[in-house]
């Protein structure tokens, strides 16, 4: 039952709209499934550092010191600004030469991989999430089997959402082959993310919440 409780919650996790989302998205509309799938693979690696970390209590560290988590926040703030900014330059550079502009910004499977890694390594609420959630499904003092059996399914739920999006969105990549459509994801795309930055860097430190409400 405790398996089940938290197999929900990180799915439920894993299909709320955010940084990671729209990262999958771009790559599969703009480069295919590969990169798609490929960014998945990167935040589910970040994934799994974050549940091995909270639940061996080294995230508690970070959540207790708030120079920190501050880093972390403005970090991965200051990350997705410049990706949507990339996103945004792409948009405004469309025209005549868009064809020619969209091959180029079609990124390898490495890149998508690093970019989903780092995108979910420095976000803030990846942290806040295992933090709370962990200690719920793992003993005071974490044993290596379980604590790895939780990881490897929240990695698993993770790489299953993903890729699916990523598959679906890739299929329909034809319709990402207009020069206007490019143009107008490049837009879409590179606004979220500004504003998703823009929202971690001036929210406050969501993990007292949890610590008080725990």
């Amino acid at each position: 039952m405790q398996l089940l409780a938290f197999i929900g919650v990180v799915q439920l996790a894993a299909m709320s709209p955010g940084p990671d989302f729209v990262l999958v998205t771009r790559h599969a509309a703009l480069s295919g499934r590969r990169a798609g799938v490929s960014a998945a693979l990167g935040i589910a690696s970040g994934v799994f550092a974050w549940a091995v970390v909270a639940a061996f209590g080294v995230a508690a560290l970070l959540a207790a010191s708030a120079v920190a988590f501050s880093i972390v926040k403005l970090a991965g703030a200051a990350y997705l600004a410049y990706l949507g900014v990339k996103s945004l330059r792409a948009a405004i550079r469309g025209g005549s030469a868009a064809l020619a502009e969209a091959r180029s910004r079609t990124v390898s499977s490495w890149v998508a991989f690093r970019q989903g890694l780092v995108t979910n390594l420095l976000n803030p609420k990846a942290a806040v999430f295992f933090v709370a959630l962990m200690p719920q499904f793992v003993s005071g003092d974490p044993r290596l089997g379980p604590t790895m059996l939780l990881s490897v399914i929240a990695v698993a739920i993770t790489v299953v959402w993903f890729s699916t999006l990523a598959t679906i969105v890739g299929a329909l990549r034809r319709v990402f082959a207009s020069a206007r459509v490019r143009r107008a994801l490049d837009a879409i795309t590179g606004t979220v993310l500004i504003a998703l930055g823009i929202r971690i860097a001036t929210q406050a430190s969501a993990i007292r919440v949890v610590n008080h409400s725990g």
